[in-house]
C-alpha cells in the first residue's frame, strides 16, 4: 500500500474566494507554502489589503472574475462564499478543484484535531474542551469557526498539540480529506436555510464530519436528539450522549451530575453544582466537553477546575446588568429559532425577548409556547420584525422598535418588577449590524446608556 504524497501547493496559481478574516488567514498560510495566490472579494476595498500586499498576495476586488477562477489550479473558499456561487460553480464544473479554508488547514496540521458541530452550543463547548485539555495538562489551540482561523494555526502544530475546532455547516460543506481525531455533534435543527437550499442539505453539510473518520477515531453524538443520531453514520467508535440519562453506557446528566455510565453505573465526571451557567440546556454542551476530556485522558478533578472557572461566552446568556430590579441578558449568538427556544426556557416569569434580524429559516410559532408559559412579551426589530409579530401577534404582546436602543428602552418599559430582558433574536444581524458580536455589544451599550439615565433621574 503506497503513501500517498503530501499535500503541497508549491509552484501553483491559487485563488482564494472571500476576503474576510479566513480567506484572510488561507492566503497567508498559501504564500508561506510556495503558492502564487490570488485573493479576490466582492468589496472594492477590504482593511488588510496593503498588509496581503507586502506578503505577496495579489488583490482582485470589486468583483469574482471567472477567467481568474477558471485558470486556477486551486479555489479556496472563506466560509461565507457559498461553493454553489455562479464563477465558483462554473469553475469547479470545468474541473478546477474547490475545497474551503478548514479543509486547507487541516491538511497541513500535525497535531490532532477535535471537531465540534451543531446547530447550537458549538462556541461554548468548543471553549470548554480547550480549558479542560489545558487544565489537565494538554496542549490544545482552539479556533475553527470561534476565535481564530485553523490557517493560523498551522505553523505552530505538533504532534503533542490538540486542534479544538468550531465547524460549522458552511466549513464542513467544503471539505473533503478533513478528519477528527473525535467528532461531536450536539444536536441538529433548522438553520441558515437562506445558504442551504433544504434542511435536508443542511444535514448533510453538519453530517460531513464524520465521513473520513477511522475505526480508531471517536464520535462522541447526543443520542437524545433523533436528527443527531440519524446523521452519525461513521465508522469510528461511538460515545453516546444523553441529557436525559436515557442510556445504560455513555456520558449522562443526572440531577446531580455529569457522569459516565458503564453498565448502568454512573462514575461522576462533574457535579452540577460546578457548572455557572445560565440554562440548564447549556449542561449539554459541558458534558460534551467532558466526553471529549475524558477520552483525551483528563481527569475529572481537571475537569472541574476548568469548569468552575468559566462563567460563559459573551453574547452566549450573558448577564450585563439590573435596572431597578429589571435584569438585562445577551443571548445575541442565539442565531436560530431553536437557539432563542432555550435561551427563552432559561428565564421565568417576566421575561421581555427582543426578537428579530434578518430570518434565516424556521417558524417563529415555535415560540409561541415557551413565551406564552412564561407570560412574555416580544419586541420585534429588524427586516424580521413583520414575520415575528405574524407569528405571534395572537398570542403574546408585540411591539415593534426601530433600533436596538429603542428596543431596549421598551422591553425596559414592558417588563414587570422583577422580570427580565433577553436578546435572543433568533435570526442572523447582517441588516443592522456586522456581525452578531457587534449586535451583543450594541444591546450592552444601550443597557448601559439606560442605566445612566435611570440613575441620573433618580438623583435628581
Amino acid at each position: 500500500m503506497t503513501t500517498p504524497a503530501p499535500f503541497s501547493v508549491s509552484g501553483q496559481r491559487v485563488v482564494v474566494v472571500g476576503a474576510a478574516r479566513s480567506g484572510v488567514a488561507a492566503a497567508h498560510l498559501l504564500v508561506t507554502r510556495g503558492a502564487s495566490v490570488i485573493l479576490t472579494d466582492t468589496r472594492e476595498a477590504i482593511e488588510p489589503a496593503d498588509e496581503l500586499r507586502r506578503a505577496g498576495v495579489v488583490l482582485e476586488l470589486g468583483g469574482h472574475r471567472a477567467e481568474t477562477l477558471n485558470g486556477a489550479d486551486l479555489i479556496v473558499l472563506s466560509p461565507g462564499v457559498s461553493p454553489r456561487q455562479a464563477d465558483v460553480a462554473a469553475a469547479r464544473a470545468a474541473g478546477v478543484p474547490v475545497i474551503g479554508e478548514l479543509e486547507l488547514a487541516s491538511r497541513w496540521l500535525s497535531g490532532r484535531i477535535v471537531a465540534v458541530t451543531g446547530t447550537k452550543g458549538k462556541s461554548t463547548t468548543t471553549t470548554l474542551i480547550g480549558r479542560m485539555l489545558e487544565a489537565g495538562g494538554l496542549k490544545a489551540a482552539v479556533g475553527g469557526n470561534i476565535g481564530v482561523p485553523l490557517s493560523t494555526q498551522v505553523a505552530a502544530s505538533a504532534p503533542d498539540v490538540i486542534h479544538v475546532v468550531e465547524a460549522s455547516s458552511f466549513q464542513l460543506e467544503t471539505t473533503d480529506q478533513f478528519r477528527p481525531w473525535i467528532a461531536v455533534l450536539l444536536n441538529l435543527s433548522a438553520d441558515h436555510l437562506d445558504r442551504h437550499a433544504s434542511l435536508e442539505e443542511y444535514a448533510a453539510a453538519k453530517g460531513r464530519i464524520f465521513s473520513n473518520q477511522q475505526a480508531d477515531d471517536v464520535a462522541v453524538v447526543n443520542v437524545d436528539d433523533a436528527p443527531s443520531l440519524a446523521l452519525a453514520r461513521t465508522r469510528a467508535r461511538l460515545v453516546p450522549l444523553s441529557p436525559s440519562a436515557a442510556i445504560a453506557d455513555g456520558i449522562v446528566i443526572t440531577p446531580d451530575a455529569i457522569a459516565h455510565r458503564r453498565a448502568g453505573v454512573d462514575s461522576p465526571l462533574v457535579p452540577v453544582s460546578s457548572v455557572r451557567l445560565l440554562g440548564r440546556h447549556l449542561l449539554t454542551d459541558v458534558a460534551a466537553a467532558a466526553a471529549v476530556a475524558e477520552i483525551a485522558g483528563v481527569s475529572a478533578e481537571a475537569m472541574v477546575r476548568a469548569v468552575e472557572g468559566f462563567t460563559g461566552l459573551e453574547h452566549a446568556l450573558e448577564p450585563v446588568s439590573s435596572i431597578q430590579g429589571v435584569g438585562f441578558v445577551n443571548d445575541s449568538k442565539a442565531t436560530n429559532i431553536e437557539s432563542a427556544s432555550r435561551a427563552i426556557e432559561s428565564i421565568d416569569q417576566g421575561l421581555v425577548v427582543i426578537l428579530g434580524g434578518r430570518f434565516k429559516g424556521g417558524d417563529f410559532g415555535a415560540l409561541r409556547a415557551p413565551l406564552v408559559a412564561r407570560q412574555a412579551s416580544v419586541v420585534a426589530i429588524g427586516e424580521a420584525a413583520p414575520l415575528v409579530a405574524a407569528a405571534l401577534a395572537e398570542s403574546v404582546p408585540v411591539r415593534d422598535a426601530a433600533s436596538m436602543d429603542d428596543a431596549v428602552r421598551l422591553g425596559f418599559a414592558m417588563a414587570p418588577p422583577g422580570g427580565t430582558v433577553l436578546l435572543a433574536p433568533a435570526c442572523a444581524s447582517f441588516d443592522m449590524f456586522a456581525d452578531y458580536a457587534e449586535r451583543g455589544r450594541r444591546f450592552k451599550d444601550a443597557v448601559a446608556r439606560l442605566a445612566y439615565e435611570v440613575q441620573s433621574v433618580r438623583e435628581q
